[in-house]
């Protein structure tokens, strides 16, 4: 039913589709807001009698503060929860493995590209609803994103319930080395925030020519290095036209370096509605991983060295791109743009 330009979704729909619906709706909105939520939940109770309730989770976050930095604290419940399932069956998303990846080494996964909000990086190594833990038995992934969205008591502990920490040097150092276990993989978003102002469908523009630090990460860890594409992530939102060099991109620019998050303005569709909202379109996701690179340890590696093996890493995921684009529906035209 279309309404004053706005197309309606029908009434009667299958229950499976909106279940699907609201698993995908809450992680959108409490990604948005949800530390904020939190926050002010918290002032709010300072005003009632159950303002201890307060002072303990402030309590609770200083004591605990270092626990998103090492490993987290996830739940098998939670990261295998059926509800996960919901999400990921609704636009699909699925995982694909091009390699067996040995559990006697750690591994560092270079997510691409950003998209606006790293869905499918959430669906796919955040939890086990692409079957993460069957195609990888035995390998323990943990997504790092932005330390911002730690700050808030109670939201902190939310995202730590599943396989997701702060992305930092901490945290990375942790779970290759400190750690002091194997068969570990860290999965970080390489294009950070700034990337996500380039995630208009059908682009396949990466920030990585300049992105090496987690390469040297890499090598002083001596953990494999795995590209990893997600071919359709940046289909499932519209977002404004913002090209380089118009006053749009230099202000969200601006901001980005101020706030350390990107302000993209994008719209999918609504719970109830196709036209508008913050709820992405129903578009396939497949997240590809590619082969691993090996890396031999080195805890004081020359910069030459990081540049030789970041080129490397460069062509590997070129390669992964170029042998799989026309299986995930991208032209056989189109090639990533670096930057």
């Amino acid at each position: 039913m279309k309404f004053l330009g706005i197309s309606f979704a029908p009434l009667l729909v299958p229950l499976h589709r909106r279940l699907e619906t609201f698993a995908v709706a809450q992680w959108c909105i409490l990604f948005l807001v949800g530390g904020l939520f939190c926050f002010l939940f918290l002032l709010y109770l300072l005003t009632t009698s159950f303002y201890w309730v307060t002072i303990l989770a402030y309590i609770w976050f200083y004591i605990d503060w270092h626990t998103s930095h090492r490993g987290g604290r996830r739940s098998k419940w939670m990261v295998t929860s059926r509800f996960w399932r919901h999400m990921a069956n609704y636009f699909p998303a699925r995982l694909h493995k091009t390699a067996d990846l040995d559990l006697k080494h750690n591994y560092m996964f270079g997510f691409h590209p950003h998209g606006v909000m790293g869905i499918g990086a959430f669906i796919s190594f955040g939890t086990d609803a692409t079957d993460f833990s069957k195609k990888f038995p035995g390998l323990k992934p943990t997504l790092l994103i932005l330390s911002q969205q730690f700050y808030f008591p109670l939201w902190r502990d939310y995202l730590m319930s599943v396989a997701i920490c702060d992305v930092n040097r901490e945290s990375v150092d942790y779970t290759l080395g400190k750690c002091g276990e194997s068969g570990n993989a860290v999965i970080i978003v390489v294009g950070g925030a700034i990337e996500s102002l380039e995630a208009h469908p059908n682009s396949h523009t990466l920030y990585l020519k300049g992105r090496k630090g987690f390469v040297k990460r890499a090598i002083i860890h001596g953990a494999h290095l795995v590209p990893v594409y997600s071919f359709g992530e940046t289909d499932i939102y519209e977002q404004i036209p913002n090209p380089p060099g118009s006053r749009l991109k230099w202000f969200q620019t601006k901001m980005t370096k101020i706030l350390g998050f990107a302000p993209p303005i994008f719209h999918g569709r609504g719970i109830f509605n196709y036209t508008m909202g913050i709820i992405p379109y129903r578009k396939p996701i497949n997240t590809v991983v590619g082969k691993p690179i090996a890396i031999s340890k080195d805890t004081s590696p020359s910069q030459e060295k990081v540049d030789r093996i970041h080129q490397e890493y460069v062509e590997s995921l070129e390669t992964l791109f170029e042998e799989n684009k026309t299986k995930y529906g991208v032209d056989p035209d189109k090639h990533l743009t670096l930057t």
